[in-house]
């Protein structure tokens, strides 16, 4: 037994867990289907038990298989101290970092600048996942999070990346047909564009309550970047960061004085992985890439 049970197959046992699917597990770890369907197997032979049972929607754990993730999730975190110390220091970055990220950060202001990091550490490779979404930093979604609020809870460490401002927006085109607002009271004759309420990930996002009491969205989107098309196409008037809205020659700021809100992104790491260079260099690198476009975030401090 001892000489079949290593470290790999925990690894992939996590894999699994964390993935929900074999075909997703193995994708992430770089095997076939077979090879991965094959370890998790020679696992629950070695230690004479079932760890998950098998149907259309997944993987899912046995109380057997629960005992042994949270010793596996232990092992898992003694064995990323020692990659962190001993080849934390390295100067060669290489392996994968996982950035999770709102879709308009990620895309708009992230995307762009990714290959200047590609061009310093060639071995490095990067995945950037852009979901309107949070991202479960326990279950490995990611290596690196872009949160709009610091974790309440997990061993999960958290740096302010920045402050941004949200202003309403319109394209000049709606502007001429409709006119454009001289107070806030105004918008109840206009079209808005915002969130689908019960698609709301995060709090902060729920902007259209704190404009103007009674206001409710004439087309709705999970998807900032949707929202933002829409704002493009004339189609109405639509709460967006300045960092995307504000470098649109085509869509004009409506009621800068009274229609503007602060929100925060901040750069999120599990404790386990901070030390890991690949991770390091990458936080470094999305921090320095904000700080030196503060007044793209904050164009009115």
């Amino acid at each position: 037994m001892e000489s079949s049970f290593d470290w790999d197959a925990l690894q992939s046992f996590l894999a699994v867990v964390r993935a929900g699917k074999l075909t997703a597990a193995a994708r992430r770890l770089g095997v076939d289907h077979s090879t991965l369907s094959r370890r998790i197997a020679d696992l629950e032979r070695t230690l004479q038990t079932q760890l998950f049972t098998r149907s259309v929607q997944g993987y899912a754990l046995t109380p057997q298989g629960e005992k042994l993730l949270a010793s596996a999730q232990a092992m898992e975190s003694v064995a990323l101290g020692i990659l962190g110390e001993v080849a934390g220091s390295s100067l060669k970055v290489a392996g994968s970092v996982r950035i999770g990220a709102p879709d308009g950060f990620g895309t708009v202001f992230l995307a762009p600048r990714l290959g200047d990091l590609g061009a310093a550490h060639p071995d490095l490779l990067v995945e950037l996942v852009t979901t309107p979404r949070l991202f479960s930093l326990t279950k490995r979604e990611a290596d690196i999070a872009i949160g709009l609020a610091p974790p309440r809870e997990g061993r999960l460490h958290a740096r302010k990346l920045t402050d941004y401002q949200l202003g309403l927006y319109a394209a000049q085109d709606y502007l001429d047909r409709r006119g454009a607002p001289q107070r806030r009271t105004d918008l109840r004759d206009h079209r808005l564009i915002g969130y689908i309420g019960e698609l709301i990930y995060a709090p902060e996002l729920d902007y259209v309550p704190l404009i103007e009491k009674d206001l409710a969205p004439s087309i709705t989107s999970s998807n900032l970047l949707a929202q933002y098309q829409m704002t493009l196409a004339g189609q109405g008037l639509c709460v967006l960061p300045c960092f995307m809205a504000g470098q649109e020659p085509r869509l004009r700021r409506v009621l800068p004085e009274t229609v503007s809100l602060t929100r925060s992104f901040w750069l999120i790491v599990h404790s386990d992985l901070r030390a890991l260079a690949r991770v390091r260099i990458t936080s470094d690198f999305i921090v320095e890439a904000v700080k030196a476009a503060r007044a793209m975030f904050m164009p009115d401090a």
